[in-house]
């Protein structure tokens, strides 16, 4: 059983505007600290950001309207904390406390993973979906309903599409937040940390790749902790670690595009 996310919807916005604060920093320093918070919805979309680099309010604007439309913007930035910055002071350490767990992708996670992108690539509205066996759920807005409904039953699916009706979605219906879709971002990895917002020395972040990575290489389950300072992780530098996930990140675009869709 497992649900999927697109990235229209709420939540995946406020992600995909984070992840795209992110890769706004990294344009200006190769090692940024940035830990930033997003909620959107009806109009308004609200940012904080702790950062060791200048944010532009008319760069974040530019962002917002770009992912989001035309919305109000609230935007707090604060520097970082001056004793977290000392633990990075003397080079890369572990950026916070925390367990991760890597897990091999299930058939089924594939499969909804695939069947998500087919969806949004015809209909790129808010969406959400859930596969449960042969059950799968479709809530998709401004989609045909019965056109999905039949494709999907003929897939050999019991398909729900929609089981309140058609709907609009999106953020004047709902609400998003940062770092709120883990089991859509992760599947059957998730610990406690979210992947968006937030620069590579973040164990959130690095680990959490390096663990998925790790799982599907070695299609075993692998659990690792951590304590900030840390400096060895899984019996390699934490510095290795934040390259593995720093040339993965670079591969797929950047923070926005792990932001669409998480790890798979």
């Amino acid at each position: 059983m497992i649900e999927k996310v697109n990235p229209a919807h709420p939540d995946k916005v406020a992600d995909c505007i984070a992840g795209a604060i992110v890769d706004l920093v990294y344009q200006q320093d190769q090692d940024p600290r940035i830990a930033v918070e997003v909620l959107v919805g009806h109009g308004l979309c609200t940012i904080i950001a702790e950062t060791s680099v200048e944010l532009r309010r008319k760069d974040v604007k530019a962002i917002v309207r770009r992912i989001a439309g035309e919305l109000k913007v609230r935007l707090k930035v604060v520097p970082q904390d001056p004793f977290l910055a000392m633990n990075q002071s003397e080079g890369l350490r572990c950026g916070d406390n925390g367990i991760f767990k890597g897990v091999p992708l299930s058939d089924e996670e594939k499969t909804l993973s695939k069947i998500a992108r087919e969806i949004y690539a015809k209909n790129p509205y808010d969406g959400k979906y859930i596969l449960d066996g042969k059950k799968l759920v479709i809530c998709q807005s401004n989609a045909d309903s019965i056109m999905l409904k039949q494709k999907y039953d003929d897939a050999g699916y019991e398909t729900i599409v929609n089981p309140l009706g058609n709907w609009t979605g999106g953020t004047d219906v709902d609400t998003g937040a940062t770092n709120r879709k883990l089991g859509s971002d992760l599947g059957h990895s998730v610990t406690g940390g979210g992947l968006h917002g937030k620069d590579l020395s973040k164990a959130d972040v690095s680990i959490n790749i390096y663990a998925f990575l790790q799982a599907q290489k070695t299609g075993k389950t692998v659990e690792l902790s951590c304590a900030i300072g840390d400096v060895v992780v899984d019996g390699k530098p934490y510095a290795e670690i934040v390259e593995v996930a720093r040339k993965y990140v670079q591969q797929i675009g950047g923070f926005e595009k792990l932001a669409e869709w998480g790890l798979y």
